[in-house]
């Protein structure tokens, strides 16, 4: 069974964030809000296990 990762994983986080911020740019509100639930669905069809998309809830939550 799969365990959520919460230490440092990405070998360029601040290009990731970058990408991210980018993603958003030139869009409304909504639209932004709208890509986010789009992202978040998408990688938790990525991730592909129900506990560690939970892990990952709970763990925003905090």
């Amino acid at each position: 069974m799969a365990h959520l990762t919460l230490e440092p994983n990405l070998p360029a986080p601040d290009d990731a964030y970058e990408a991210l911020i980018a993603a958003h740019d030139g869009l409304t509100r909504e639209e932004s809000e709208a890509l986010n639930a789009r992202l978040i669905l998408i990688l938790m069809n990525q991730i592909g296990d129900l506990q560690v998309i939970r892990e990952a809830l709970a763990a925003a939550k905090r």
